[in-house]
């Protein structure tokens, strides 16, 4: 087990599938003034229209499909993304499910916050934690990489 140091200012990703879009800009309206105190990234599509929304600058990825979920993943195993807001859409398939259940399954690995919907993402917003430092408990991973089919 390590520490790892969140700081009070969170690197957070904004993803939604297009059926949750407008939801997700909906929220993040809202949620403005909280967002403006924290860096965001967002997949292709997602951030420019939350960009267009809310006035803040987001860092792009790819769109979700074309690789932006596997961006996101790849940060958050670097250690350069704090918190993941997902707004899935349970209802409809996805040509990209595999990159999605794999994206969440890092966010597990490596013990971030996140949310997918509209009232986790609330309440995780309006944690005191989210605004200040915290101590993220990495799981041990020593034992899994010893192991002889590694």
């Amino acid at each position: 087990m390590s520490i790892y140091k969140m700081a009070a200012s969170k690197r957070i990703a904004l993803v939604a599938h297009d059926n949750k879009k407008k939801e997700l800009i909906e929220w993040a309206i809202y949620n403005k003034s909280v967002l403006s105190m924290h860096r965001l990234f967002a997949t292709g599509t997602t951030g420019k229209m939350l960009e267009k929304a809310i006035g803040i600058p987001i860092t792009k990825f790819m769109s979700g499909p074309l690789g932006g979920d596997q961006q996101i993943g790849a940060r958050i195993a670097e250690r350069k993304i704090d918190v993941l807001i997902f707004f899935w859409d349970p209802m409809e398939a996805q040509p990209h499910d595999p990159d999605i259940k794999a994206l969440l399954r890092l966010g597990v690995v490596w013990n971030i916050p996140f949310a997918c919907d509209r009232s986790t993402a609330d309440f995780l917003l309006t944690s005191p934690l989210m605004h200040q430092d915290y101590d993220v408990i990495q799981p041990d991973y020593s034992l899994y990489l010893k192991r002889p089919d590694r």
